[in-house]
């Protein structure tokens, strides 16, 4: 039995504010991998905070329709197959993270010989800019986490501050220093 209009109706809305709501999206074709191995990827989807789902490209294409997206042939060429999405809304390399490290976790069952790849990227949307499955792999895959940068920040921020107390306190500790060796002349050491 199918969907009733109103459930149609629902899930583009879901699948549109999913779009709209992201940092960052990706879309892979699962084609062949093995529902434990699915099973095993949402886990660590769910774990990360990345919203993964199966959609018809239907679905998609009417989720975006009107959008800036709708007229990307790019990704327009990206909806055939089987498609499931990966949503980031916090970190915007994490979805593309857990991709690539499950890919080299898996790497002999996804990529075995003599027979076509497993759970590709399709593409992915990065600030409504579309990436090429290599792109995807290669930038986004491998851009620093929220934390990280924030780290970093934090890292720049503080240095001048703490290059400021070591100067102050190094006239008092290079007196400590002289008075210390005055004092081991003055007894015999």
């Amino acid at each position: 039995m199918g969907l009733t209009r109103e459930q149609k109706a629902a899930q583009v809305d879901s699948v549109r504010q999913s779009f709209d709501t992201a940092t960052a999206t990706v879309l892979v074709d699962f084609r062949g991998v093995n529902v434990e191995m699915i099973t095993n990827l949402r886990a660590r989807f769910r774990e990360a905070g990345v919203e993964y789902k199966v959609v018809k490209n239907n679905v998609i294409r009417k989720a975006i329709a009107g959008s800036d997206l709708a007229k990307n042939e790019e990704f327009a060429a990206n909806l055939i197959g089987p498609t499931a999405i990966a949503w980031s809304f916090e970190d915007p390399s994490v979805a593309a993270k857990v991709i690539r490290s499950f890919r080299k976790e898996f790497a002999d069952e996804l990529q075995p010989k003599d027979k076509p790849e497993k759970l590709l990227v399709k593409c992915g949307l990065l600030e409504g800019q579309v990436l090429d499955a290599k792109r995807v792999e290669k930038e986004l895959a491998t851009l620093p986490s929220k934390d990280e940068i924030r780290a970093s920040l934090l890292a720049q921020l503080m240095a001048p501050m703490q290059n400021l107390v070591a100067q102050v306190n190094a006239p008092a500790q290079n007196l400590a220093l002289v008075l210390d060796a005055y004092r081991r002349k003055e007894a015999g050491e």
